[in-house]
């Protein structure tokens, strides 16, 4: 039976190439992570980044990760259309595994300056994210997934998610990627016990682990807690190597685990060096077990034929917009608790009356990190 792969998010960034150099060098890397979407500032792709794509391509060891398709965008917008026409041409070129998206929408006006939310879990919302899945499939023709959500603002969201992403999924037999920092932050931020968390996730779906690591923020809404924030930026904290020697054993059709860190907390070579020894830890554990061969996430023959236009909610579009201008815009958390009772989202789907108020001051802190 082949062994779990160790992967890593490779991405066009000198500190990231030079962090996971000395893991190619030795030949560790079994596979690569690429954000195919995050090059729209680059002119050209350098040839030497395409050999190395196309080499792990060639493996069918290559797997596409989205950042800034915005699934759950009220609106279908031209980004969109474009993003989709942009996928379609990287698929022919390179032979992708599986393809991957994140949950929520960006807030912001530019495409790319967004923090990706949460959304409130309505029928609304289940059927444009499933008409959006339908339309990557179709542009990708591989196997299509979601990542769970670092984020939520209520307890209930937290619980609802696993089955709300069970629900996305099930037209184009699709998984998850199980985001284990992003499942440490909702443990931390909610005070739940993993067992509990887990338990409310669909684990056969599973065919990818994520692990990275992050921060912690002070709360001035709650100042007897502190915040974990899902910024990438440094290595794994060994509470997340505990998740992943207890998650794996639960998902039976699991192929890939990946270590994610951002380029600016690559800077320094202790950082380089703790990068390097995270891999070896999570590859150690990964070797312990196996996985089927075969992809069960392969497009069932009745995938259904996506007709006429996109479906759109633009009242929900509307709520988008007026949340993301007032996280981007608020003073204070508790000017943006305010605002959020006189707008148009109170007493609504998003049930904005059991949010959090430490986890809206959190809305803004991340909101205005991504407008700059």
């Amino acid at each position: 039976m082949p062994k779990i792969l160790s992967a890593v998010a490779c991405n066009l960034d000198a500190n990231i190439l030079a962090a996971c150099l000395p893991l190619f060098e030795e030949s560790r890397v079994e596979a690569i992570e690429w954000s195919f979407d995050a090059l729209y500032k680059v002119k050209e792709v350098p040839g030497w980044f395409r050999e190395l794509l196309s080499a792990f391509s060639d493996e069918n060891r290559l797997i596409g990760h989205g950042v800034f398709f915005s699934l759950f965008s009220g609106k279908w917008l031209p980004e969109q259309e474009a993003w989709l026409s942009h996928l379609q041409q990287t698929a022919t070129e390179f032979s992708f595994d599986h393809i991957t998206e994140h949950f929520g929408f960006m807030t912001g006006e530019d495409f790319h300056h967004g923090a990706p939310l949460n959304i409130p879990y309505s029928s609304s919302t289940l059927n444009i994210g499933k008409d959006r899945l339908k339309r990557i499939y179709h542009a990708c023709g591989r196997p299509v997934g979601l990542e769970n959500l670092a984020f939520s603002y209520s307890l209930d969201e937290v619980k609802r998610h696993g089955t709300f992403l069970e629900q996305l999924l099930e037209p184009v037999n699709g998984f998850i990627i199980l985001d284990l920092h992003n499942l440490f932050c909702q443990l931390k931020n909610f005070d739940l016990d993993f067992n509990t968390l887990i338990s409310l996730y669909p684990l056969d779906k599973v065919r990818e682990i994520h692990i990275s690591g992050g921060s912690w923020d002070d709360s001035a809404a709650a100042p007897d807690r502190s915040i974990r924030r899902d910024t990438h930026d440094e290595s794994v904290p060994p509470e997340v190597f505990q998740l992943l020697e207890m998650t794996i054993p639960q998902c039976p059709n699991l192929k890939y685990v990946v270590l994610e860190q951002l380029g600016n907390g690559l800077q320094s070579t202790a950082s380089k060096q703790g990068f390097y020894n995270d891999f070896l830890q999570m590859q150690e554990i990964a070797q312990q077990h196996n996985y089927k061969e075969g992809n069960p996430f392969l497009p069932l023959e009745s995938l259904p034929i996506i007709t006429g236009a996109a479906i759109e909610d633009l009242r929900l579009y509307q709520q988008q917009l007026e949340l993301s201008a007032i996280l981007e815009n608020a003073g204070t958390y508790a000017e943006a608790m305010q605002q959020l009772q006189q707008s148009s989202l109170a007493h609504s789907d998003w049930k904005i009356e059991e949010w959090e108020p430490y986890m809206i001051e959190t809305a803004v802190k991340i909101a205005r990190k991504w407008k700059k």
